[in-house]
């Protein structure tokens, strides 16, 4: 069975904030997505999302899955090194930091790799799943039903614990999964999935038009106040015959 891809995405600066500290990655003819979000308050966040995305743009291609995620972590730790480097000379070792996730695919079997809390979710027959763990102190309580997702979305939660840039030896998280045709994916950073709620992410998600569905996610952020930046790809699988 082969699988082809369609893809929508968007990015936005939001309401509050005057930098778009995200970016996004689409190489849909590979394969390969990715969101990264720069880490807010802290010095030089675009720079450090756009590094990740540029690396990531230039990772050779390869029909072998294994292979390609080697690369894409390669990339990832040769950024996180590159960026720390920067900080201590020219931000007198501010962190310059980002998330990132990646979804990287071949065939039926599809991979993510992950720092901090950006995510991918994945839709199979109206039923929603989180793919990724966010990095940050209140997952651990989300896992063991200690507090609500509403809770967890609370501004003074926003911490994370892992990041491009944030650590000396960066550790980059891995999910391996199936795909199906119809699977309907979505990668996101926080500014999103803070602004529409898990219910609402997996009702806008069953569209049959993904670039209809991409714009309607970002107008609903943009008028809840979108209070960090916004930013989304939906890519769906459907089987070539």
């Amino acid at each position: 069975m082969s699988i082809k891809w369609s893809c929508a995405s968007e990015s936005h600066t939001g309401v509050l904030r005057t930098v778009n500290e995200d970016s996004i990655l689409v190489r849909t003819d590979i394969g390969m997505w990715a969101v990264a979000d720069g880490m807010g308050g802290h010095a030089a966040g675009d720079l450090a999302s756009s590094s990740i995305t540029q690396a990531l743009s230039e990772v050779r291609t390869s029909d072998c899955l294994n292979t390609l995620l080697d690369s894409v972590d390669d990339a990832v730790v040769e950024v996180n090194r590159s960026l720390r480097a920067h900080a201590r000379l020219h931000h007198d070792g501010k962190t310059i930091g980002s998330t990132v996730v990646a979804f990287l695919t071949r065939g039926k079997v599809g991979v993510s790799i992950w720092a901090g809390d950006s995510r991918l979710y994945r839709l199979r027959k109206n039923k929603l799943e989180q793919i990724t763990r966010d990095h940050n102190p209140i997952a651990d309580l989300l896992d063991e039903g200690l507090v609500t997702e509403h809770t967890a979305m609370n501004k003074e939660t926003n911490i994370i614990t892992r990041a491009v840039g944030g650590q000396e030896s960066l550790v980059l998280d891995v999910a391996v999964f199936d795909v199906e045709p119809e699977d309907t994916f979505l990668l996101c950073s926080d500014g999103l999935y803070r602004e529409i709620g898990f219910d609402e992410i997996a009702e806008m998600m069953a569209s049959d038009n993904l670039h209809g569905c991409s714009q309607h996610m970002l107008r609903v952020c943009l008028e809840r106040g979108a209070r960090d930046n916004v930013s989304l790809i939906l890519s769906r699988a459907s089987e070539i015959h």
